[in-house]
């Protein structure tokens, strides 16, 4: 394999090979250097995928302040893969400041398919897909995150622009709890919860009819989209 760094989507929580293409599998499994953010469960993970090795043989780095540091098997003409924890390298994950030294180093970058809970959950929220807007984490303080709330409200409404966002499953009820206070009654809003796995959950409907069927979405990862 040419000297680059991949960027390989993981499992958002059921078997890789259900979600991975033979593609990018076959990419994986032909690496030997990686950059994780956490050594443990990219070890469960590349276990998972049947590495043609043994683990022992794979050199694994974890992100660190240092982004340029990480780039040494490059340097020496080996690829390397990158693994975040749940999805996409890159995307609400660290990554991005590896990514751009690998750009500014000259080295190739080379994203492999996979699962994006933001993208999957846009595609079935039958919100705005033409202009989004990924908005990360929200405040954890309840009057700030009220005041974020009500300002992506106001932005969606003004740009016909679906706004993404997302939180740690011990908190994605509370989120729920404050958009469902927040927000105005003809407000749209999808959450999708466990997606790619048997317990799948897609609702997409306005405050009003969330409010008059509420439903708990209890420590599960959950993406929220909102529409004006």
């Amino acid at each position: 394999m040419t000297p680059a760094l991949y960027l390989v989507p993981t499992a958002l929580g059921g078997e890789p090979a259900s979600v991975l293409p033979a593609a990018a599998m076959e990419t994986l499994r032909g690496l030997r250097d990686f950059v994780v953010e956490d050594a443990k469960s990219a070890r469960a993970f590349l276990a998972a995928v049947g590495m043609p090795c043994p683990m022992r043989e794979l050199r694994m780095e974890v992100f660190g302040e240092d982004a340029d540091a990480l780039l040494g098997p490059l340097r020496a003409g080996r690829p390397v893969g990158v693994l975040s924890e749940a999805g996409c390298p890159g995307i609400a994950d660290p990554g991005q400041a590896l990514v751009a030294a690998a750009h500014d180093a000259g080295f190739r970058v080379v994203p492999l398919v996979g699962p994006s809970s933001v993208v999957l959950a846009l595609m079935a929220s039958g919100l705005q897909g033409q202009r989004f807007a990924f908005c990360g984490y929200l405040a954890r303080d309840a009057d700030a995150r009220r005041h974020a709330i009500r300002e992506l409200e106001r932005r969606s409404r003004d740009a016909n622009e679906t706004q993404i966002f997302i939180e740690t499953p011990y908190r994605s009820d509370v989120l729920l709890a404050a958009l469902l206070e927040a927000c105005r009654p003809a407000t749209r809003l999808c959450v999708a919860i466990d997606l790619t796995l048997p317990t799948e959950s897609i609702v997409s409907r306005t405050i009003e009819a969330w409010r008059a069927a509420p439903r708990s979405i209890g420590r599960r990862p959950a993406v929220f989209l909102m529409l004006a």
